[in-house]
């Protein structure tokens, strides 16, 4: 049998495999390159924490020689692109940030049915997003929302941290919060609806526009609300528990705090473009992500979510949050685009313009 029959073959019964990709490279003779006349073998847009969206391509590139061709944009911002591109798509693969933009991006046909074939090593958070979708979006990985705080900017102004959803709206807290802006943000849709569903949607509502009086910044991402923290714009941040914990581990003043009375959480996405560019090497970029070593590629940049994958050990970095429930998010529901818009437009309409 030929060598490229060989590889053939093990490309498709274990394309994520990181021996696998040293084994490719050897039985070929060199780098196995999919690109030809100078276009990348896989274009890509990641959404996730931009140092993983880097490591994860230069690692995929340096192990199959394949050249990877990424951006990095809000999960809003992607599915802005991919609409843009429908009828011509320019991107193979969307890989991390929350689930829901994928969701809505599935609903509009967007996306291109996959089931990789180790779907059984997944976790049910992550299986459940492909039963949801007919295969066409899959759990990378999963995280808690919740509150961070700098503890030194607190103790400046003689605070205590908040504890709960709570304690966010009293009153010695005004002028001191950062948290994503549900107009712009996938992560502000997620930690929206979250409450909604915690909470009940008048009561969530409510609160939600007690919370505004407070907030000092509304992030245009995510990922944005940590780097406040730290860069003391803000004393204390509704986000993802990991990007405080990842800052607080690298020696900055936080701490990622998970509420009394419990909070819920995402899961970041993946996914095939329908009618993508270039359809085997994106597959493999993608069952690489998804694999063991792809996982693994998020700890080894200091990203600390949960991986989908469980034939990989979890790093013990990423924390646990097992004092206060844990509560199921219902993408079912949620996840529905004409759902997402009507909480969109409730709170522009109830909450943003409300005097500060």
């Amino acid at each position: 049998m030929r060598v490229t029959g060989l590889i053939a073959i093990f490309l498709r019964f274990r394309p994520w495999a990181l021996g696998g990709a040293a084994l490719l490279a050897l039985l070929a003779g060199g780098p196995v390159r999919a690109d030809h006349g100078g276009v990348p073998a896989v274009r890509a847009i990641c959404s996730t924490d931009p140092g993983w969206c880097r490591l994860a391509a230069a690692e995929y590139q340096r192990l199959t020689g394949a050249r990877v061709d990424q951006v990095q944009l809000s999960t809003r911002e992607a599915l802005a692109r991919l609409r843009a591109e429908r009828g011509a798509p320019r991107t193979d693969v969307w890989w991390g940030g929350t689930g829901t933009p994928y969701l809505v991006a599935a609903e509009e046909n967007l996306l291109e049915p996959y089931r990789p074939i180790y779907v059984g090593d997944l976790h049910a958070w992550s299986q459940q997003l492909y039963a949801l979708t007919g295969d066409r979006v899959g759990g990378l990985y999963s995280s808690a929302f919740g509150i961070g705080v700098n503890h030194e900017l607190l103790r400046a102004k003689n605070l205590p941290p908040p504890k709960c959803w709570a304690d966010l709206v009293r009153p010695e807290y005004r002028g001191l919060i950062v948290a994503p802006d549900p107009g712009k943000s996938g992560t502000a849709y997620v930690i929206l609806s979250g409450l909604v569903q915690q909470m009940g949607e008048d009561a969530a509502f409510a609160y939600l526009k007690q919370l505004h009086a407070n907030v000092a910044i509304y992030a245009e991402r995510g990922l944005e609300v940590p780097q406040a923290l730290v860069q003391g714009k803000a004393a204390i941040g509704v986000g993802f528990l990991f990007g405080f914990e990842t800052a607080r581990q690298k020696g900055a003043p936080l701490a990622a705090i998970m509420p009394c009375e419990g909070s819920s959480h995402e899961v970041g996405g993946i996914a095939l473009v329908r009618g993508r560019p270039h359809g085997e090497s994106g597959q493999r970029y993608y069952d690489w992500l998804l694999g063991p070593a792809g996982q693994a590629s998020a700890s080894r940049a200091d990203s600390l979510q949960v991986p989908a994958n469980a034939s990989y050990r979890r790093d013990e970095r990423i924390p646990g949050y097992a004092e206060a429930p844990m509560r199921p998010y219902d993408f079912a529901r949620y996840g529905q685009n004409s759902e997402r818009q009507r909480l969109l437009t409730r709170w522009t309409n109830e909450v943003q313009g409300r005097p500060r």
